[in-house]
């Protein structure tokens, strides 16, 4: 078996969202890491070929840390609906649109739910995925991934977070992820709860390849 390796020094986050790079780095910081961005270096995007959130989180860590000569952090997230077959998965990002318009996604996947009739809490089950790769020049990989369950609800309630997270009400809280703060949807404990998918990979990824 492979051992891990500890991540130091700089690292390449391999997103251009925005959202995705403040919740990263926020989860990153704790450790010391210095960390720029594909976007802020101006990398290319590649062409997330993957059928899986794992599979395309790896496409981008292995295109960063070629690119750059430096381990790359990547993550593939998305919403899966029970009622619509998984739907939107893996393509989460591109029901959005160019122009990342994911209060008209959120509507998409509203008009759908109707359509199938699904109208009670139970009938509309949903559970948001983070695949988090880090990739490093020599093809070293550590990768994780992780799940938070929960329902969708409507209208979508909230202004934080980015994506979907108005419309998730994960289980067991009466807020939206679009209502809570940073801190209480991916802060890490001792300050917040690890309650986010990608806070709940990341501390996988952590007690593999970080230290504080």
């Amino acid at each position: 078996m492979t051992a891990h390796r500890r991540i130091t020094g700089r690292l390449v986050i391999a997103t251009h969202n925005p959202g995705k790079l403040a919740e990263m780095r926020e989860l990153l910081a704790p450790y010391g890491i210095e960390a720029t961005s594909a976007g802020e270096l101006a990398l290319p995007e590649p062409e997330e070929t993957g059928t899986t959130f794992q599979a395309n989180a790896r496409i981008k860590a292995v295109s960063a840390a070629t690119a750059t000569g430096l381990p790359a952090f990547a993550d593939d997230s998305g919403l899966v609906v029970d009622a619509l077959d998984g739907q939107p998965g893996i393509l989460s990002a591109r029901w959005a649109g160019p122009s990342k318009d994911f209060m008209g996604a959120m509507t998409r996947i509203e008009r759908l739910l109707q359509e199938r009739g699904a109208t009670a809490p139970d009938q509309r089950r949903a559970h948001f995925v983070s695949a988090l790769c880090v990739g490093w020049p020599d093809g070293h990989l550590e990768e994780v991934e992780e799940r938070v369950d929960g329902q969708l609800v409507w209208p979508p309630r909230g202004t934080a977070g980015f994506g979907y997270d108005p419309a998730f009400l994960p289980d067991g809280h009466s807020r939206t992820f679009g209502e809570m703060t940073s801190i209480e949807k991916h802060g890490l404990p001792p300050h917040g709860m690890g309650l986010s998918h990608r806070a709940k990979a990341f501390i996988k990824l952590a007690e593999k390849s970080l230290e504080r």
